[in-house]
């Protein structure tokens, strides 16, 4: 089979390990200590704050990156789909196909050749078309094109062969090629960020298809809900009492348990060394204050007795530092928790009301609400429907066309829009400053601040950067905290959790279902959307009427 220059598949054969990875680049350890096994229908989930390797890791797995120590070992095909999909020049749809099935081709020719050589009798025809039947009955061949036509479908890609993947947008290119892995049906799918192009019928058929696939899968990815209906083992990058990755099993139910159960165990192992420092530390001091003073005997007492207490008290200075070496803080500092701050209430108040609000050209719909202290609202519909529109309007940023939004007065509205503002400045410089202004506006009083720091959503490194330096999510969370900053008493949070890590969005849900204030949600995440299954729903769709929206 070496003649016909054909990759088979391994099926059952199939295995991707990796052993001991570790990668360095320009001196800072990007990953270090990572273990795992890939084997048939095996589905792994990679998950990590921004910068945590997790793409690196795609690249070490495929081969495109030589690890600095350690090894990987592959049996089998794979296909990888990064975040970004090059166009070269000239290239096609068409093109990117044909390459990606490139064996399926092969197996094809050969076998028509192979066939036609049966035909004419030539000399070892036989045994090339046995040849050539197994192959493409290995990489089932003939059904190729339309599994990559079925995908290109479900997945919204452009069908058309002939179009330039350059004339493409990069969401689209991103699905001719997850179409293309789907359809080649490779040993193993590397998938970065799979979700991020797909409207909710490609995330349906994705989910469905890796559910399926029947090599192993390795997917990084935010997307909570892909986790949870996919992922059977979780590989978390994020910091560890040892600095080194953790396995999960049970999915993404059981990533969340065991991450949570670390969490607390090295929570309590800082505290607990934390404490006995500061109590080795005082009784270091209270000795040394008695090694000055307290060994002194009153006036009279002779010279001998003071020589006999002095070496006690030298000896127990020393004891305790002693003590104190040895037990150091060893435990590093553990991960910052989101602690989201009192919320005020006002119950009986109707806050915020908005009666037949429309924007013409954004929001196709009249909407009519009232919020209340402790009432829940999720927007829902497609894009273009006028979610952000409704939330612009309700936040008094935007004008309706017609209707009206009112709030009652001193009531505090604030919302979280999708897009960071540009801001100069270092980040606690800039949220010192916004604090600042809404204490001068009278808008919030000298005890109802709080600290950027208490809020536990930046690093101390990272509150002393300019914000210009943050990465995304950083400046997400930073717009979030400035949000809260003003206690407001209607939250109306615009994608609340594009950008932001896993264990931040759980803490931020948890934190939403808890607090009195009035929240509103417009979002597409599929987990989010099921973590708040109980909340009222807003259905924006231009082509359907609205239904009252139920209030509690």
């Amino acid at each position: 089979m070496n003649t016909l220059s054909i990759t088979l598949p391994a099926r059952a054969r199939v295995q991707l390990t990796a052993e001991g990875v570790r990668v360095v680049r320009g001196g800072r350890t990007v990953l270090d200590g990572v273990d795992l096994t890939v084997s048939p229908q095996a589905r792994w989930g990679v998950v990590g704050e921004n910068g945590r390797g997790k793409t690196t890791l795609l690249h070490v797995l495929s081969g495109a990156l030589v690890p600095d120590e350690g090894h990987v070992r592959r049996v089998g095909t794979l296909g990888i789909a990064e975040q970004a999909m090059a166009a070269g020049p000239g290239a096609t749809v068409g093109q990117a196909i044909d390459m990606e099935l490139a064996d399926a081709r092969a197996a094809l020719k050969a076998f028509d050749e192979a066939t036609r050589a049966l035909s004419e009798g030539r000399p070892g025809a036989e045994r090339r078309y046995e040849a050539a039947l197994d192959a493409a009955e290995a990489l089932d061949a003939w059904d190729a094109d339309r599994r990559v036509d079925l995908a290109l479908e479900n997945l919204g890609a452009v069908t058309d062969r002939s179009m330039r993947l350059s004339e493409l947008s990069v969401g689209q290119r991103y699905r001719v090629r997850l179409a293309c892995l789907l359809g080649a049906e490779h040993d193993f799918l590397l998938l970065d960020e799979p979700t991020n192009h797909l409207d909710a019928a490609g995330l349906r058929f994705l989910t469905a298809r890796l559910r399926a696939h029947p090599g192993g899968v390795v997917v990084v990815s935010h997307d909570r809900a892909l986790l949870a209906d996919v992922a059977t083992t979780v590989l978390d990058l994020d910091p560890s009492r040892d600095g080194l990755p953790r396995v999960y099993g049970d999915g993404y139910a059981g990533y969340r348990e065991g991450r949570e159960a670390e969490l607390r165990r090295w929570e309590e192992e800082y505290e607990r060394q934390r404490t006995e420092h500061a109590r080795l530390t005082r009784d270091l001091s209270e000795a040394q204050n008695r090694l000055v003073t307290g060994w002194r005997p009153d006036k009279g007492t002779g010279k001998h007795q003071r020589a006999t207490r002095a070496p006690g008290i030298v000896r127990s200075v020393h004891r305790r530092r002693d003590d104190l070496e040895r037990h150091a803080v060893t435990a590093p500092v553990p991960p910052r928790r989101f602690r989201m701050p009192d919320l005020p209430a006002r119950p009986g108040v109707p806050l915020l009301t908005a009666d037949g609000v429309r924007v013409d050209g954004r929001l196709h719909c009249d909407v009519s609400l009232s919020l209340e202290s402790g009432s829940r609202l999720v927007v829902t519909g497609p894009n273009g429907a006028g979610k952000s529109t409704l939330l612009a309007v309700l936040a008094g940023r935007l004008a309706p066309s017609r209707g009206y939004a009112r709030r009652a007065p001193n009531t505090r509205v604030e919302s979280l829009a999708q897009e960071s503002p540009h801001v100069d400045g270092r980040a606690h410089d800039v949220f010192a400053a916004h604090v600042g202004r809404l204490v001068t506006s009278g808008l919030i009083g000298e005890d109802e601040t709080v600290s950027l720091s208490a809020l536990g959503l930046l690093s101390a490194d990272d509150l002393g950067k300019p914000v210009g330096n943050l990465s995304m999510g950083q400046q997400r969370r930073l717009d979030l905290a400035m949000v809260l900053a003003a206690r407001p008493h209607v939250l109306l949070l615009d994608e609340p959790t594009n950008h932001l890590s896993i264990a931040l969005v759980d803490e931020l849900t948890e934190a939403l279902r808890a607090t009195p204030a009035a929240v509103v949600l417009a979002t597409h995440d599929r987990q989010l959307q099921r973590d708040t299954e109980g909340w009222p729903r807003l259905a924006l769709d231009p082509e359907r009427p609205l239904k009252p929206v139920p209030q509690r």
